[in-house]
């Protein structure tokens, strides 16, 4: 599947390294289309999490991953934009410090940086 919007590199806080992909998803089959294209990429195999979420018709559809809430993050922030039909993924690559509360904080920060790139048409 095509249409993947990947932005690599969004921020690095103690080791631990953010990325952000997205694309357009209406049901649970295009939503997992979009996750195994992505984890074709190796290093995106091999994330610590990809934490993701998507406002589909029949209600919210979300993965934390391990990371846990990043996945109710992710929908609040689709919520609040009311962007619905569309997957946005967050992965962490783990380095080796817990960052408590901040990882929320890096998460609204990757969604933040994808919302943007979309409304640039990127």
């Amino acid at each position: 599947m095509s249409g993947l919007l990947i932005l690599d590199g969004v921020l690095t806080d103690r080791g631990s390294k953010y990325a952000v992909a997205g694309a357009p998803a209406t049901s649970r089959d295009e939503i997992d289309a979009h996750l195994k294209a992505l984890k074709r990429k190796k290093k995106f195999a091999k994330a610590t999490h990809n934490s993701w979420a998507c406002l589909l018709p029949e209600g919210p559809a979300k993965s934390d991953d391990g990371e846990a809430g990043a996945g109710m993050v992710i929908v609040r922030m689709l919520e609040r934009d009311a962007l619905e039909g569309h997957l946005i993924v967050v992965t962490r690559w783990f380095g080796g410090t817990h960052l408590g509360g901040d990882r929320f904080r890096h998460i609204q920060t990757c969604v933040s940086a994808y919302l943007d790139a979309l409304r640039e048409g990127r």
